[in-house]
């Protein structure tokens, strides 16, 4: 019987290595496109805890720019990518201030995190920005282009949220479209890589 060092010698070929699996967030405020982008790229049938808006919710919802919204989010939502040599764990995060005590309990062994933002209610986004600053948790701004327009630009964006796109990409995509959404968190994986080279250096 050959000893694994002699099977070593034969030329034969070793064993591929296993995708790496990898918790990412999908957060921002409410109404902004996490359960569409999540249910859009998903390889999986999307787990998703929405329920209908009542009139239990008025003067709590804020629904300002989003007037068609007729559920929300309660808990999370759930989705799997694979994409190059990772798998990703998509988990959207609720979007109401009243749900935002999950947010630290998803937090727990994220890799990192895509912040959708909804120009037409930028200030919901700021806290979003604000939580993954204070954990240190990687993330990039993903601008959500409703009717597939946007009449502002990316450095305009990062102004506004005073972020500094040389250390957080800011990218404009349609949630609805699968090539998109595939693109921005291609984008974040980049992100990834490029904040794991600079931390080691």
């Amino acid at each position: 019987m050959r000893t694994s060092s002699e099977a070593d010698t034969t030329g034969a070929t070793a064993p591929a290595t296993a995708p790496a699996t990898l918790k990412i967030l999908v957060a921002g405020g409410f109404g902004v496109g996490k359960t569409t982008l999540v249910g859009t790229v998903s390889e999986i049938p999307p787990l998703r805890t929405e329920e209908r808006l009542t009139t239990a919710g008025i003067g709590v919802d804020d629904l300002a720019g989003t007037p068609a919204k007729t559920a929300t989010t309660v808990a999370m939502d759930f989705g799997r990518i694979t994409l190059d040599d990772a798998v990703l764990l998509l988990f959207g995060t609720p979007g109401q201030e009243r749900f935002w005590f999950m947010w630290k309990d998803l937090l727990r062994g994220s890799a990192g995190a895509v912040v959708l933002v909804d120009t037409r209610r930028l200030e919901r986004s700021f806290a979003a920005v604000d939580f993954f600053d204070k954990y240190d948790l990687p993330y990039i701004i993903a601008v959500n282009c409703f009717d597939g327009e946007q009449a502002y630009t990316a450095d305009e964006i990062a102004g506004a949220l005073q972020i500094d796109t040389r250390t957080t990409p800011v990218l404009m995509f349609d949630a609805r479209k699968r090539t998109d959404s595939r693109a921005v968190l291609l984008a974040l994986l980049d992100h990834l890589i490029e904040r794991a080279h600079i931390t080691t250096d």
